[in-house]
């Protein structure tokens, strides 16, 4: 008898990532096969609603689904994540097709509910009450999934800015238990993985809601990094407003927590800054990145920016960009403004044109990608080591490259240094070198990458 069959299709950040691996796992231990689209019997959208037009996304993606699968009923279809939660039941007006509808916290029930709506062709679902506690997703099978692992440690926001949908999607904030965390991380090394990401949509402020169990994101940074084979450590994302002492002493009195951290600016005018409620200044940011910078000179620092926020001048925008120069930014994830459901900013007046914000975003891009290549430009030289993910997706890597290395046979690999950068290395051929840490020197800059040689002493 053939298996049933699976497709997760996922849009957004990490914690989506996440959701979707352990769906899949879920299923594969209900006995489920992964297939591709066209061949599946359930076909789960896992979804996000903090960008742009993220409803009409879902729907495109319903459109794919009804194409690929020929819109035969018998094909399950459900809606997860935040865009899910964001809609409800309304999914099942929109598209016939949809008969399984899980909000952020429902999702934990999604593959009993799978296999319950296949037993009753004629049933839908709609799971998209919010819990009182962290929603642990059990029953899921160990499963190697690499040398580097995500681990949610929280779940929710209790912030409440101004354009943010997350705190309606997502919920409260809800802290995951230590000792649950520290259970799955132990897990997760078991299986092979040398790196552990915790996640969270505001890591330091775990443990500060009443679900907390009294352990502080520092306590529990230094409980997981002193787990038996950690080689790495990295968590996405704080909040400025709440990093306190502890957080940025981590960064050198840890030695597994890697010197990369993403650190949410969203704007570098005071004005707007208090317009969005983010609750921190210009000045307050500035101090904690020359603070995080004291105790670890070489962090590099990634950060979110909206472009063209309700008010937003001029001369507002342009001290956006003097604080990318004064930052350094390695890299920036930057969007316009747009209003989502919910969110206080929806009834702000003053909203900028498009036409406005979009030039303002090409002017930020355009600065971003001149810092960005600098601070690539000047790891030429430097030595690091790469933990190697797989073989490299570069179409390929110049015939001098690999005869300099050695006269025997390479393939293109890539890796992350403890910066997080990919970089492109030639590696023996016919050695799967997946999970192996390579000392390289790196030797040129790419646009969005590095490449890099094996040291003498490498054992690739």
């Amino acid at each position: 008898m053939q298996p049933r069959s699976y497709h997760v299709i996922t849009f957004g950040c990490q914690m989506n990532v996440h959701d979707s691996a352990w769906l899949g796992a879920a299923l594969e231990a209900r006995g489920f096969a992964r297939a591709e689209l066209a061949d599946a019997e359930v076909v789960i959208i896992n979804t996000c609603s903090v960008r742009e037009k993220p409803e009409q996304k879902v729907m495109s993606a319903l459109g794919r689904v009804r194409q690929a699968t020929g819109g035969d009923g018998r094909v399950l279809v459900a809606v997860a994540g935040c865009v899910a939660q964001q809609l409800g039941a309304e999914l099942f007006d929109r598209s016939p097709q949809v008969r399984l509808v899980a909000g952020s916290d429902g999702i934990a029930q999604a593959p009993l509910a799978i296999e319950r709506l296949l037993a009753e062709p004629q049933a839908r679902l709609a799971l998209c009450a919010f819990t009182e506690a962290f929603p642990e997703k059990e029953g899921a099978p160990r499963r190697n999934g690499g040398p580097s692992a995500l681990v949610t440690i929280m779940q929710g926001c209790d912030n409440f800015c101004a354009y943010c949908i997350v705190p309606f999607t997502r919920g409260r904030q809800k802290s995951r238990a230590t000792p649950a965390i520290l259970e799955e991380c132990r897990e997760r090394l078991a299986e092979g993985a040398s790196e552990i990401t915790l996640l969270g949509q505001n890591v330091n402020a775990f443990g500060r809601d009443k679900t907390g169990d009294g352990t502080s994101f520092f306590r529990l940074l230094e409980q997981v990094a002193a787990l038996p084979g950690l080689r790495r450590l990295r968590y996405v994302t704080p909040h400025p407003k709440d990093m306190g002492p502890g957080d940025v002493a981590a960064f050198g009195s840890l030695p597994t927590l890697c010197p990369r951290l993403h650190l949410p600016l969203q704007a570098g005018s005071d004005a707007v800054l208090a317009r969005m409620r983010r609750r921190y200044d210009s000045a307050g940011f500035l101090r904690l990145v020359e603070d995080l910078r004291a105790v670890r000179p070489d962090l590099a620092l990634s950060t979110d920016l909206i472009v063209g926020f309700p008010g937003e001048t001029e001369q507002d925008f342009q001290a956006t960009l003097d604080m990318m120069e004064a930052c350094g930014f390695m890299s920036s994830f930057s969007f316009c403004y747009s209003d989502r459901p919910g969110a206080a900013a929806t009834r702000f007046p003053d909203k900028l044109p498009p036409e406005v914000q979009h030039e303002r975003l090409q002017r930020l891009q355009a600065l971003q990608d001149r810092l960005g290549q600098r601070w690539l430009d000047a790891r030429a030289g430097q030595e690091t080591t790469l933990l190697i993910e797989g073989r490299s997706p570069r179409k390929e890597t110049a015939a001098q490259d690999r005869a300099e290395v050695s006269a025997v046979s390479c393939e293109d690999w890539q890796g992350r240094d403890p910066y997080g950068v990919p970089v492109h290395v030639p590696l023996p051929a016919g050695v799967n070198h997946t999970g192996s840490f390579i000392p390289v020197r790196i030797v040129e800059a790419k646009r969005h990458s590095l490449v890099g040689r094996t040291l003498p002493d490498s054992r690739a």
